[in-house]
């Protein structure tokens, strides 16, 4: 499911755009590619600090997708490359999944936790 080149992005600096689809529209948020956190195949936990409009969006159209590059990993193309990340999401404020988040960023409020359907190479 995750391929290599992207295992390697995760690796580097770069922001990751998390896209929800809300009542009025499209909704975006960003975080940190190191962020990023795989507890098992085809799994992304995000840390949600806020995120609140995230999260609603979610309750009502759990589809959600992540874009994530760095200019540091060789693309197609040349130097820098991304990913389109499609799945389907939702928070975890307790259990396994929220544990590894909270471990690792005191200041998270929950998990975000992205169920990955695929991983398409765009750059």
């Amino acid at each position: 499911m995750f391929s290599e080149k992207l295992l390697e992005v995760m690796k580097h600096p770069g922001v990751v755009a998390i896209a929800t689809q809300g009542e009025d529209g499209p909704h975006l948020v960003n975080t940190w590619n190191s962020y990023l956190q795989l507890p098992r195949e085809g799994c992304l936990l995000v840390p949600a600090g806020y995120m609140h409009r995230t999260e609603a969006n979610i309750a009502r159209d759990n589809r959600v997708l992540l874009t994530i590059g760095s200019h540091e990993v060789a693309g197609n193309m040349g130097p820098g490359t991304g990913f389109l990340i499609k799945g389907t999401a939702g928070f975890a404020t307790s259990g396994p999944d929220f544990d590894i988040i909270k471990r690792k960023y005191a200041w998270a409020r929950g998990a975000l936790v992205v169920t990955v359907e695929s991983a398409t190479q765009t750059l």
